[in-house]
């Protein structure tokens, strides 16, 4: 079954799927979460093979870790990879290759359309003053836009949520900009928390303000940081325009609205939305000793955002899962059940590659013990956090005590991922698991042109790596 639209927007999940497409779910991936109930007495007992196993998997990620040249790779040669691009038929090119040059048991793709939206080369922005001399300022589309056909001059109304817009009388909103400019509420310890209560204007913006007669949305973007990025995402199909404004742009605008509440604004995109493009997963898998088929996945999602270099959101992730099993090999340790990495396609605008793997695992019949998902950029590790009954949670649980000399011991409740969601309804796994690591800086360049490889720092990245590698012993070992 999947979340309500109030749960998934409470969570930092959007639905954005046009009539008759999968829903689009859009994760929260730094989210609060509730702890897990304390280890057990006993976790301190764990075998001591086990401490030993871990210290093997973390020296090898340190001393010769292989995620950070991949990531350079993936990030330098082939960069953004948006659905549909021909940047994102090279990453899955590149996914196989490198799985297959790890020498995984097999590796192979699953076949799966998806959207094919294209910025376009033209984004323009300006504030219009009845007198003054125009200001430029920094916008960007949102995911699945339509373009403006040329030069579109309004007025603009502000709002800072769907009920002051309802509110508001028809004159007042019909054919004007509606300027959404909800900020995050910094006051919450977890980013994730503010991302999920401020998103939905990014998510339904547009589709509200059409309502309304509107010519187009514009929105704050998506962080606590002041500056001049514009954060593009996923937008609910809608009939009118829908852009992101910088943080330093969306304070300007409201400055001067209280000053001018006549004002207007020119926006200019030229974005198009393709027919369907045929992309793929790419899957790894080194095939269980003991109980063959009994799985655990672990994957990242391959496309990013057309902005940058798609560096933290997800190639980290993506990587990370790669690496997360090649360390297992390298030392030495025969899995008991099969694992597989996936790289997922479309997680960003479609969820479509999450989807239809889930569909084959149900329709294959496949038994599944749980599924990892590193979506939360490849920061230092902190834990865990699990999409699980009492008694699972409680079990992982008691395996902090392993994790603990690598500062990754924080397993709670909490979102699993937007790519592995799907398995819950398919195949019911024991847990779906997001890797979790320190969250404060990621909303500073998520779906930004600021994602880069060189904000990504190698050793946070090849420890939460290790953190993966480590929990999957585990899962493969004792099972769940």
């Amino acid at each position: 079954m999947r979340p309500s639209l109030s749960l998934l927007l409470a969570t930092g999940l959007l639905l954005a799927a046009a009539p008759g497409q999968a829903q689009v779910r859009k994760k929260a991936k730094t989210k609060a979460s509730t702890a897990a109930p304390a280890a057990a007495p006993q976790a301190a007992a764990a075998p001591v093979s086990d401490s030993v196993a871990l210290r093997k998997i973390f020296d090898e990620a340190l001393l010769r870790g292989e995620s950070y040249d991949n990531l350079r790779y993936l990030t330098g040669n082939i960069g953004a990879r948006l659905s549909g691009s021909p940047q994102a038929q090279m990453a899955v090119e590149w996914g196989k290759a490198t799985m297959e040059k790890a020498k995984f048991d097999r590796v192979y793709l699953q076949e799966v359309m998806v959207p094919h939206w294209v910025r376009g080369s033209k984004e323009r922005g300006e504030i219009v003053g009845n007198k003054d001399k125009g200001i430029k300022v920094p916008v960007c589309a949102l995911g699945g836009s339509v373009g403006t056909g040329g030069k579109l001059k309004a007025g603009v109304v502000e709002v800072h949520s769907f009920d002051e817009l309802k509110n508001l009388p028809d004159a007042a909103v019909k054919g004007k900009f509606v300027f959404f400019n909800r900020p995050f509420n910094d006051a919450l310890i977890e980013p994730g928390a503010a991302y999920g209560g401020a998103v939905e204007q990014r998510a339904l913006g547009a589709a509200e303000a059409a309502k309304r007669g509107a010519v187009a949305a514009l929105v704050r973007s998506m962080t606590s940081a002041r500056d001049d990025n514009p954060h593009t995402g996923t937008m609910r199909p809608a009939t009118i325009p829908g852009a992101a404004l910088s943080t330093n742009a969306a304070d300007q605008l409201s400055q001067l609205l209280k000053a001018n509440p006549d004002l207007q604004f020119e926006l200019e995109l030229e974005c198009v939305t393709l027919p369907d493009e045929k992309s793929y997963n790419v899957v790894g898998e080194i095939r269980g000793s003991k109980y063959p088929n009994e799985i655990i996945t672990v994957g990242g999602h391959l496309d990013s955002w057309d902005l940058a270099q798609g560096a933290h959101d997800d190639g980290t992730g993506c990587v990370q899962s790669m690496e997360a099993l090649r360390l297992l090999r390298a030392t030495g340790f025969r899995p008991e059940r099969t694992l597989r990495a996936v790289l997922f396609m479309n997680e960003e605008n479609g969820a479509r590659g999450g989807t239809e793997y889930a569909r084959l695992a149900a329709e294959n019949k496949e038994t599944h013990v749980a599924a990892i998902e590193s979506d939360g950029g490849g920061f230092t590790p902190r834990g865990f956090t699990l999409e699980a009954d009492a008694a699972t949670l409680a079990k992982v649980a008691k395996w902090a005590p392993l994790f603990r000399p690598y500062h990754a011991d924080e397993i709670t409740a909490g979102h699993g991922g937007t790519d592995i969601g799907p398995l819950k309804e398919a195949v019911h796994p024991k847990a779906l698991i997001g890797y979790k690591c320190d969250s404060q800086r990621y909303f500073d360049i998520h779906h930004t042109a600021a994602d880069t490889f060189d904000k990504v720092n190698r050793r946070e990245l090849e420890l939460g790596g290790a953190s993966m590698a480590a929990l999957i012993y585990l899962l493969s070992k004792y099972g769940l």
